[in-house]
C-alpha cells in the first residue's frame, strides 16, 4: 500500500480557503447572499449551522474567520466544558474580540451554554456553532435569540463528485497517483452525503491500488470499506441497525441484550440524549399503562443526561434501560391513537356533542352549548353516564386495556362504567 507522504487526512487538505473554492451551499455562499455579504461588508454576526455531518460547517467557520482576520479559536463540545469557555473568553477580551467556533454545540449542557452568554452580549466573543440537532430544542432561547440560524443543505451527486474531481485535480499525493473514477455508485452510497468521509474514503481507496493507473469501481471500494472502516458509524447503516436492536431488546424484555446495545452505542460515541429520547418513546409505545412509572423514569432519564453528559451519564441510561427491558408491556395506548387517528381521517370534522361545548357567552347559552351537561363529580363514584363522542361514531371502543396486572385493573373500572355501551 503506497500512503500519502503528509499525515493530514485529504478532507483537511483539500479544506477550502475561501468562499471561491467552497463547493455547495450556494443559498448561503453565492453572489450577493448572506454569508457573500458578510464577508463582503466585513460585518460579523453571530451564527449557528444547521445541518447534516460534511457539509460544511467548520469550513465556512474558518473561512469566515480568515477573510475577516478575526483571532478564532475553537471547541468541541464532545470535550469541552465551561473551563474552556471561560478561557477562551479570557484570550478574547485581551484581544478585544474574536470569533468562536464550536462543533456540536448541541452536546453542551445548559450550564455551558449560559457560561457564553455574557460574552457574546457584551461583544466579546461572535460565536459560530455547528449542530446536526434542530436548534430549537437544543440551544437555550436565550443563546439562540442572539444567533441567526442557517441552515446548510445536504450536498448534492454533482457537488459531491465535484469534490472527488477538484480533489483529483488538486492534490499533490493523488494527481501523482493517476485516479480515475469508473464507477460513483459505492463512493456516494458509503459516504452518505458527507464530504469529508467521501474524500477520506478516496484517500483510503486509492492507497490501497497498485499499478500505473489506478481505477476506483464499485467492487474495490466496496471491499477496501468491509476491511478497513470503523464499525458504528453514527450517521450509517450501522447507527440504524444498532439502535433497532436495542429498542427491540427492551420491548422483548431482555435486559441482557438492551444493555449491550446501550454499551455499542456508548462506546461508539452516540449521542446520549438521541438514546434517551428513543427511550421516552419507548416508555410509551411498548409500555404504557402496564407500567405508567416507565414513562416517569424515561423522561427523568433525558432531563439528568441533558444536565449531566458523559461519562457519567451512561450510569442513568443503563438503570432506565434495565428498568424498561424488565417492565411489563403493552402498545395500548399506542394502539388507541392509531386506531382513534384513522376514524378521524375517516369521519372528518365530525361536530362536537352541544351538551359538552364550553358556553363562555350568553348567545352560546341560548344556542344551548353545555344544556344538559352532567359534572361526573356531582354523582355516586364521581361516574355517570352520558355521551362524549359524535353521534355519528357513538360506542366506538378506540382503547383496549393490555393484559397485564395494571392494566387489568383499569379493565375492570371501565366495565363497571361503560360496559354495556363499549362491552369491556
Amino acid at each position: 500500500m503506497q500512503i500519502p507522504s503528509s499525515n493530514i487526512p485529504l478532507a483537511e487538505r483539500m479544506r477550502p480557503k475561501t468562499l471561491d473554492e467552497f463547493i455547495g451551499q450556494e443559498h448561503l455562499v453565492a453572489r450577493g447572499k448572506v454569508l457573500e455579504q458578510m464577508i463582503h461588508t466585513h460585518k460579523a454576526h453571530s451564527i449557528i449551522f444547521w445541518g447534516p455531518p460534511g457539509v460544511g460547517k467548520t469550513t465556512l467557520a474558518q473561512i469566515i474567520a480568515h477573510s475577516l482576520d478575526m483571532p478564532f479559536f475553537t471547541l468541541s463540545a464532545i470535550d469541552s466544558g465551561v473551563k474552556e469557555v471561560r478561557a477562551i473568553i479570557e484570550q478574547a477580551r485581551k484581544a478585544g474580540h474574536a470569533l468562536l467556533f464550536i462543533d456540536e454545540i448541541h452536546r453542551f449542557n445548559k450550564a455551558q451554554q449560559d457560561s457564553l452568554l455574557g460574552a457574546v452580549e457584551k461583544g466579546i466573543l461572535t460565536l459560530i456553532g455547528a449542530t446536526t440537532e434542530n436548534p430549537s430544542f437544543e440551544v437555550i432561547s436565550a443563546l439562540l435569540s442572539r444567533c441567526q440560524v442557517y441552515i446548510l443543505k445536504p450536498l448534492t451527486e454533482e457537488h459531491l463528485k465535484s469534490l472527488v474531481t477538484n480533489a483529483i485535480q488538486k492534490d499533490d499525493w493523488l494527481r501523482r497517483q493517476n485516479v480515475q473514477i469508473k464507477e460513483w455508485g459505492a463512493l456516494l452510497q458509503l459516504s452518505g452525503g458527507d464530504a469529508r468521509k467521501l474524500l477520506n474514503l478516496l484517500e483510503l481507496v486509492s492507497s490501497s491500488l497498485q499499478g500505473p493507473q489506478r481505477v476506483i469501481d464499485n467492487d474495490i471500494v466496496q471491499d477496501v470499506v468491509q476491511n478497513k472502516m470503523a464499525l458504528y458509524d453514527k450517521t450509517g447503516e450501522q447507527h440504524y441497525d444498532i439502535i433497532s436492536a436495542f429498542i427491540k431488546s427492551m420491548r422483548g424484555s431482555d435486559p441482557n441484550a438492551a444493555v449491550y446495545w446501550l454499551a455499542r452505542m456508548i462506546e461508539g460515541g452516540e449521542d446520549p440524549k438521541f438514546i434517551a429520547r428513543r427511550m421516552v418513546i419507548l416508555a410509551s409505545e411498548d409500555i404504557g399503562n402496564a407500567n405508567p412509572n416507565a414513562l416517569l423514569l424515561a423522561t427523568s432519564c433525558f432531563q439528568a443526561v441533558e444536565l449531566i453528559g458523559y461519562p457519567e451519564c451512561r450510569i442513568i441510561l443503563s438503570q432506565t434501560v434495565t428498568y424498561l427491558a424488565s417492565s411489563p408491556k403493552s402498545n395500548a395506548a399506542y394502539m388507541a391513537i392509531n386506531k382513534a387517528q384513522e376514524l378521524v381521517n375517516k369521519t372528518g370534522d365530525l361536530p362536537v356533542p352541544l351538551h359538552i361545548r364550553n358556553a363562555p357567552t350568553g348567545l352560546m347559552k341560548n344556542l344551548d352549548y353545555g344544556k344538559g351537561y352532567k359534572y361526573a363529580h356531582d354523582f355516586p363514584g364521581n361516574f355517570v353516564s352520558q355521551e362524549f363522542l359524535p353521534d355519528e361514531v357513538s360506542g366506538t371502543k378506540l382503547y383496549e386495556p393490555g393484559n397485564n396486572a395494571t392494566e387489568g385493573r383499569l379493565r375492570e373500572y371501565l366495565k363497571t362504567c361503560w360496559k354495556e355501551k363499549y362491552h369491556y
